[in-house]
């Protein structure tokens, strides 16, 4: 009962603002990117004006790993930095799981990644990136998501 009171009074502060109204609806035309993920990515980019590229967004979310390397050498195997916003990756991460399980383009990108040899987590954390520039280029093309249809 107060989880729904909860976001109907988030949807009500949501709907006051036509710019943010518009920007919420194209980020939740994304398919598995829901509401509370919509919201988290709203307020931790300002409003997407935080961060000009999709990609520092991603490192922000901490999607992309990187590699400690000194000359020739790699020292570790490639990370994300410590800084990264943890929640952020964490709805990321549930959105990328309910993608590659109902969104038929993310589907058949998993699975054909997997059957290449790659690891899982390795192909689910690209999935999260993609998500991140799908959702970036909705927000900045000012449109809906159009699903395309996997041949």
């Amino acid at each position: 009962m107060q989880i729904s009171k909860n976001e109907k009074e988030l949807e009500n502060l949501v709907s006051q603002d036509t710019d943010l109204e518009k920007m919420y609806n194209n980020i939740i035309s994304v398919p598995s990117i829901g509401k509370i993920t919509a919201l988290f990515l709203i307020c931790f980019t300002n409003e997407f004006s935080t961060f000009e590229k999709p990609r520092e967004l991603a490192c922000y979310c901490g999607v992309v790993p990187f590699e400690y390397t000194s000359g020739k050498s790699v020292r570790a195997k490639p990370k994300v930095h410590y800084m990264a916003n943890k929640k952020l990756k964490k709805q990321l991460h549930m959105c990328a799981l309910s993608s590659i399980t109902y969104n038929p383009e993310m589907k058949a990108y998993f699975n054909r990644k997997v059957e290449e040899g790659k690891n899982k987590m390795l192909v689910l954390n690209n999935v999260r990136n993609k998500l991140i520039h799908i959702i970036c280029a909705c927000v900045r093309q000012n449109r809906h998501y159009i699903i395309r249809e996997v041949a």
